[in-house]
């Protein structure tokens, strides 16, 4: 009785194990093709950690502002590089995608349209883009995120109330955009607890004095 009851337990961790194999083996990362797509693109794919299947996506280390992967802007012999508007959809078959930087390339509001089924998405860089408040509307579903970086883009308090319902959002940078500090304000309202940051900005200098009207000629002293 023992015998057949050791039998079992041992055929039981045997068809466990493989299970778990099996279900691991999804979890092994990114398709290499995926990889290699992106990284034909100028993008960068890393592991967050070897025992995580989560990435991060780095495309500001391999492309210009102009759109060129870094190898192509020295070549004027090699191919032009594909604008990334018409190249992020390949970026939802990545699966946990937590990281995203598109900053200082040529992405514009219309790739952003590829970013709305990222719900994993914690950290997304688009300074030094030519994103606007239109774009930002494809973000209002991103409800993982915790850093979006807009600094140096055409946004402006309007484009804002996309980002009311992000309740997890805890870093804003708005530096150099449209946005006023009353724009700012109010989603601060609606995010207590996002630091929102327009950045650094000079202490406006005080007006010169206007110089003193010249004094009324006196008549000359009596002798």
């Amino acid at each position: 009785m023992r015998s057949a009851t050791i039998a079992i337990l041992l055929l039981l961790g045997v068809t466990w194990n493989g299970a778990a194999q099996q279900e691991g083996s999804s979890e092994d990362g990114p398709d290499p093709a995926l990889v290699e797509k992106i990284q034909e693109l100028g993008g960068r794919v890393m592991r967050v950690a070897a025992d995580d299947p989560a990435v991060e996506i780095a495309f500001h280390l391999g492309r210009s502002q102009d759109g060129l992967r870094q190898v192509d802007a020295t070549d004027s012999e090699g191919p032009e590089s594909p604008a990334l508007d018409g190249e992020l959809g390949i970026l939802k078959d990545l699966g946990r995608l937590v990281s995203l930087h598109l900053g200082g390339t040529d992405v514009t509001d219309e790739g952003l349209v590829h970013l709305a089924g990222l719900t994993a998405l914690k950290r997304l860089h688009l300074e030094k883009t030519k994103v606007s408040d239109a774009g930002l509307e494809h973000l209002a579903g991103l409800e993982s995120l915790t850093y979006l970086n807009l600094y140096l883009t055409g946004v402006t308090d309007a484009g804002l109330a996309h980002l009311e319902g992000l309740k997890n959002l805890k870093s804003l940078y708005l530096w150099q955009t449209q946005v006023t500090p009353e724009g700012a304000e109010k989603l601060r309202q609606a995010l207590p607890d996002c630091h929102v940051d327009l950045g650094w900005k000079a202490p406006e200098e005080p007006e010169e004095p206007e110089q003193a009207e010249e004094a009324e000629e006196q008549p000359p002293a009596e002798n």
